[in-house]
């Protein structure tokens, strides 16, 4: 093979392999990136009992009964007994006479989680809303509340109670309220696994209140760096490439001169 000709043909390999190099690094960069967007929640999450609807990434509904539980201190509240709201039933069944609760609550508590939540047009895993999602209380529309409800609850406060008179109320009234997730800042804490986006495994030890595993060597999780191949040895070898082709292209123009003027 002729010195020019060899000469074109490292070059051509050598800005092969740059290109060849940097398509990977520009691909494994979008796919290992932070996301650009706000997390979208999908499907409307709806309490169909009450008529209850949120577009955040979760729903929860508490309902708490009016009861009678024993006193901590003897001599305190109503003979031994006081009276609270409280989320679970209170087995009253050794409780002297007068202080008898209903033995369940006519509503259960319950909460859906959305399942169609998405960032950046991917999937975002439930295991980032259980893990980082945050509660917080809300006061929905009640205009969808069904009739038989309507005759039983009143608003009250941020949600309905059973309660004739909220400031009085009786051994078996009921109150219900609700809250929304949201998520927080995602920022650092997600990567994209499985064509997903998932908790960064120390984001999970975060929310653990572990340390989150990092050390000097490849945190899990992260691709490995591959450090045979850098920009400046690539660089360099096509401006090599190069030089190499412009000094041969010298030399022959030098030697035609040579043989014109002989």
């Amino acid at each position: 093979m002729k010195p020019i000709a060899a000469a074109r043909a490292l070059f051509a390999l050598a800005l092969a392999a740059m290109l060849g190099v940097a398509a990977p690094a520009a691909a494994q960069d979008e796919d290992s990136g932070e996301p650009v967007g706000e997390p979208v929640a999908g499907t409307s999450l709806r309490d169909r009992d009450f008529g209850v609807l949120t577009r955040q990434f979760g729903l929860d509904r508490r309902v708490e009964m009016y009861q009678w539980r024993r006193a901590a201190d003897p001599s305190a509240g109503q003979g031994g007994y006081e009276r609270i709201w409280n989320s679970a039933p209170i087995d009253s069944t050794h409780f002297a006479p007068g202080h008898v609760n209903p033995t369940r609550l006519p509503l259960e508590n319950r909460r859906w989680w959305s399942d169609s939540a998405t960032l950046d047009g991917r999937a975002l895993d439930s295991e980032v809303l259980r893990a980082l999602g945050e509660w917080k209380v809300f006061r929905p529309n009640f205009s969808r509340l069904p009739s038989n409800l309507a005759a039983t609850f009143q608003p009250e406060g941020d949600g309905l109670g059973s309660s004739e008179n909220p400031l009085a109320p009786q051994i078996g009234d009921l109150r219900v309220t609700w809250r929304e997730l949201r998520l927080p800042a995602l920022e650092g804490k997600l990567e994209l696994r499985d064509a997903a986006w998932r908790l960064k495994p120390e984001a999970a030890a975060a929310a653990l209140n572990a340390a989150p595993p990092r050390s000097n060597a490849t945190v899990l999780g992260e691709r490995p760096r591959d450090e045979r191949w850098s920009w400046g040895w690539l660089v360099a070898g096509v401006a090599l490439a190069a030089a190499l082709l412009l000094w041969l292209r010298g030399r022959r123009r030098r030697a035609a001169r040579v043989d014109s003027a002989s």
